[in-house]
């Protein structure tokens, strides 16, 4: 029998699983499981994109200048103090790699984005989950889980599965109480989605302990290149890109990203139809009788009165060709987390959860 093993808690790692993107059986089906954005990216991302092919035999830039300065021109942010990855996801890695190892705490709420605790559990720390209250983010229960061991504290705003947010006040008490040596992550995945919300951008210029992430995944729609980006005080940045691999991003990603970024006015049209369909939806689901909690994101989080209710909504949407979430692994076992389609898509979902309804109760 081989010795050769992993490191410590690597095997206690629970793969991340995606939204399912086939039904078996069923053509052109309507995904609606991984929040991505309907529309696609802008015609001036896909522009960029192409041009990038003439120029992949180079390598890319090392310090992604050009997209730091577009985004910091976008946001009014300091582009020293910006760093850019494969998905915010490699962010919260770099996070875990730089700050958190064993013996020590990371923590993170209960109905959290899962990449925290893999994040964690893949640099030998210790991932603590902290209770939320009716699945919004409860500042006093992450303080009574913070501890002299705590290094990292993650909360997503708005937060993914739930689509709950909390208010900047509220995480302002959160970081001027944290332990010493802790770092206050505030992941904005979702954050375009909310007008008039800076993701967390105050907090960090005032404090030397908050650090936010970003994404191009969602309301940019390039989830398919994989592109994210963190901004926090120099000294975060200065240990983060330490640990950053010099050509992380593709030539093509950078491009995209940077064209993305500046197309404010598809920003604009794309957070406007998803607020408005947003709405739409979660009215019609609840004159299905299935609830759902007020959505800051791209997404409703369907509630139902059992998993086994829930389960059996996926199989009745599947069927249909309509393919959702289901979030047991987040601990909400009796919900299914819906992403807002366009029109045609949210009205087929209303129609078919309507029909489920009507026999399943």
């Amino acid at each position: 029998m081989t010795k050769i093993a992993p490191q410590p808690g690597i095997m206690d790692i629970a793969p991340y699983q995606g939204g399912a993107a086939h039904v078996e059986g069923i053509a052109n089906a309507v995904k609606l499981s991984s929040n991505e954005n309907p529309y696609g990216p802008s015609d001036a991302a896909r522009d960029a994109f192409r041009k990038a092919a003439f120029d992949l035999h180079r390598y890319p830039s090392p310090d992604h200048g050009a997209l730091r300065r577009a985004i910091a021109d976008v946001h009014g942010l300091d582009p020293d103090r910006i760093i850019c990855g494969a998905g915010s996801d490699e962010i919260i890695s770099f996070l875990c790699q730089a700050y958190a190892g064993p013996g020590e705490d990371v923590v993170h709420t209960e109905h959290g984005f899962g990449m925290y605790r893999i994040s964690a559990l893949a640099n030998g720390a210790n991932p603590v989950e902290a209770p939320e209250r009716e699945r919004v983010t409860d500042v006093d229960a992450i303080l009574a889980a913070c501890t002299d061991a705590t290094r990292l504290v993650f909360v997503a705003n708005p937060n993914n599965p739930t689509g709950t947010m909390v208010g900047e006040a509220e995480l302002a008490r959160l970081a001027d109480n944290l332990p010493d040596r802790a770092l206050l992550v505030l992941d904005g995945a979702y954050a375009e989605y909310v007008e008039g919300y800076d993701g967390g951008a105050a907090l960090v210029e005032a404090r030397e302990n908050v650090v936010m992430t970003r994404t191009f995944s969602k309301l940019y729609g390039l989830g398919g290149l994989r592109i994210g980006w963190g901004y926090g005080p120099a000294h975060v940045l200065d240990a983060l890109n330490r640990v950053r691999g010099p050509f992380n991003l593709s030539t093509a990603a950078l491009a995209a990203a940077e064209a993305a970024v500046r197309d404010t006015a598809w920003v604009e049209k794309c957070r406007a139809d998803n607020t408005r369909l947003r709405a739409w939806l979660a009215e019609a689901l609840a004159e299905h009788g299935v609830p759902s909690d007020t959505s800051t994101a791209n997404f409703i989080l369907a509630r139902f009165a059992s998993q086994a209710e829930a389960e059996a909504c996926d199989e009745h949407l599947k069927s249909e060709g309509l393919i959702v979430r289901r979030v047991a692994g987040y601990n909400l076992p009796n919900c299914l987390r819906i992403t807002v389609g366009d029109e045609s898509s949210c009205r087929r979902v209303a129609h078919a959860v309507g029909q489920f309804m009507k026999v399943a109760r």
